[in-house]
């Protein structure tokens, strides 16, 4: 009995030795999925994750990743509709959706990465060349709703001014029938229609940088330093418009002042003088001799000593200097 037993659990033994010997299982982990070849065939492929057998020794299991990927594209100098050259780098998010058709027709990552590359550019270039800069780089005819506007002064103070109240007129930019997003579709649009044969699911590709090229980005600043200008000049303008208002008013206002001033300094002398004329004429009334005496001296005083030489006294004007009773 004893050595019946023991036989068992020999060929147990053996059994569970040759298992692990032979390894006949092979695991799928969470986020893989996997293919068995067998001399160069593929027999199976498994896209769960889990415990899965194979034949030992003559099954190779390759496993793929079934997580979205990113391609960062080369940097493409392209030219637009216009013919004026851009720089665009794109992404792309992808993931093998085919294990089988992916061993097949690319069989590793790092070849897939340069199958898709291939493709993407193809289409990138292939929408830039057909459309317009100003599809490329906007995104929508947002930049013609909005209201414009510029500091009129700089620091704390600055205001908000439209410059549609300075020049009467809105600045209207091209408008577009495709956006940057729409175009960014029709690209994947494109590539899509190339990738399911590498069993491949293409998610999107993006923009990720557009710039302009050197002769292109000398054109771009001198146009916006044209646009600068043309907003400066809107704003001297303005301001010398504001300046001649204003200067009118004050001058205006400087007249106004001058004038009601000069009438009540005229009122004022009026009255002062129909004043002194009672006083000098109630003052003439009491004594008529003293009033005469006292206004030539007070002439005497004035003119004589502005004569350079006197040829006679026997005048009316110097009675009280020479007349022997002083009258």
């Amino acid at each position: 009995m004893k050595k019946s037993s023991m036989k068992v659990l020999t060929g147990l033994g053996v059994l569970i030795a040759a298992a692990l010997i032979l390894n006949p299982l092979y695991v799928v982990s969470e986020g893989e999925q996997a293919i068995v070849i067998r001399f160069g065939e593929i027999v199976a492929s498994a896209r769960d994750a889990g415990l899965h057998a194979k034949m030992p020794f003559i099954d190779s299991v390759i496993t793929y990743p079934k997580k979205i990927m990113s391609l960062d594209g080369d940097s493409q100098r392209i030219p637009t509709k216009e013919n004026q050259f851009i720089i665009v780098d794109t992404t792309s998010r992808w993931r093998i959706q085919d294990p089988v058709k992916f061993y097949e027709s690319v069989t590793s990552i790092d070849s897939a990465y340069s199958r898709l590359s291939d493709i993407v550019d193809s289409a990138v270039r292939t929408v830039i060349t057909s459309s317009s800069l100003n599809e490329v780089v906007r995104n929508s005819n947002l930049i013609n709703e909005l209201q414009h506007s510029e500091n009129f002064a700089l620091g704390a103070d600055a205001e908000e001014v439209q410059i549609s109240q300075l020049s009467g007129d809105k600045i209207v930019y091209e408008s577009i029938s495709r956006g940057r997003q729409e175009l960014s579709n029709e690209i994947a649009a494109i590539a899509r229609e190339k990738v399911p044969a590498f069993g491949i699911e293409l998610m999107d590709i993006v923009p990720r940088q557009i710039k302009y090229s050197d002769e292109l980005t000398e054109s771009v600043y001198n146009r916006m330093i044209k646009e600068r200008n043309q907003i400066a000049q809107t704003f001297r303008s303005t301001g010398e418009g504001k300046k001649a208002e204003w200067m009118g008013k004050l001058e205006n206002e400087k007249k106004s002042l001058l004038s009601n001033a000069y009438n009540r300094a005229e009122t004022i002398k009026g009255e002062a003088d129909a004043v002194a004329t009672k006083i000098y004429a109630d003052s003439y009334s009491r004594d008529p001799e003293f009033y005469a005496f006292w206004k030539s001296i007070e002439s005497y005083k004035s003119t004589v000593g502005n004569f350079d030489k006197v040829l006679s006294t026997d005048m009316e004007f110097f009675k009280y200097l020479y007349s022997p009773n002083g009258r």
